[in-house]
């Protein structure tokens, strides 16, 4: 098993890159829909990906937690790979178990939820804690009461998922990706399932978390948010990063006209 530190030197990776792309590609069959994306997000910053349908945004945040596995190119979170190893300059995949430890310092929140809609949001926060690391119930329980006291749902510990809105049910999946102490927090189009009156609190949540220093990697339609809240705007199309830039400079002055005219159709 290589080591983070010779990761790091073999393959460039700066000392502050929590998550760092390499002429990353995604393929499904003859369809190419990742074809080269080369992408640094530091340590504590936030990095917010826009584009247009199909442009390959989501499967670029499911690459990074190896949800879907790479075509070609290298992927480090935190100097690590998520789902392979290298020895003897090959990847090679890992076994399970370890995938599913390292994953776990990868939080992700959909846009549907993904709530287990038979569980208590008590019981969804303790789940993944308890059985992936090991937490002691009180423990887990614990931690689960200061996260949802964080979002604002302190009152709905015991309540069931229908019996949510689903603003408060997005808040809910944030904690329980919380719950595992991430190391980077994923966010694919995290209030696209909203009604317009509930994507506020949701994003305040969001806010919250970027002025705390957590590392976000954030696939959204919210420009606003973007110009607020980001340290880097990401404009992808048709598999490939066409534009990046400091968020207020992009939106302001974009140098494509393809991001022009993306931003023409949503602002």
């Amino acid at each position: 098993m290589t080591s983070q530190a010779e990761s790091r030197a073999r393959f460039g990776v700066p000392a502050d890159a929590m998550v760092f792309a390499r002429s990353v590609r995604k393929s499904f069959g003859s369809l190419d829909v990742l074809k080269g994306i080369d992408l640094t997000v530091p340590k504590g910053s936030v990095a917010c990906i826009i584009g247009p349908s199909g442009s390959g945004k989501s499967t670029f945040l499911r690459c990074i937690n190896h949800l879907e596995q790479l075509t070609g190119g290298v992927l480090l979170v935190d100097g690590e790979f998520v789902g392979y190893d290298l020895r003897d300059g090959k990847l090679y995949e890992v076994k399970d178990s370890l995938l599913c430890k390292r994953r776990a310092d990868i939080g992700m929140v959909f846009q549907s939820f993904n709530l287990f809609s038979h569980m208590t949001v008590m019981e969804n926060l303790i789940e993944a804690p308890m059985r992936v690391r090991g937490v002691s119930v009180a423990e887990a329980k614990a931690s689960a009461e200061v996260l949802l006291a964080r979002v604002g749902l302190s009152e709905k510990a015991n309540r069931y998922p229908r019996e949510l809105s689903g603003g408060q049910q997005q808040r809910v999946a944030i904690a329980r990706a919380l719950a595992m102490n991430p190391k980077v927090l994923l966010f694919d189009e995290p209030t696209s399932a909203l009604d317009p009156e509930l994507v506020g609190e949701v994003l305040q949540v969001m806010r919250d978390l970027a002025e705390s220093g957590m590392t976000m990697v954030v696939v959204t339609h919210e420009i606003g948010f973007a110009r607020e809240v980001g340290d880097d705007l990401i404009f992808m199309d048709e598999g490939v990063i066409v534009e990046r830039g400091e968020p207020r400079e992009v939106i302001a002055n974009p140098q494509s006209a393809r991001t022009r005219e993306f931003l023409s159709r949503v602002l």
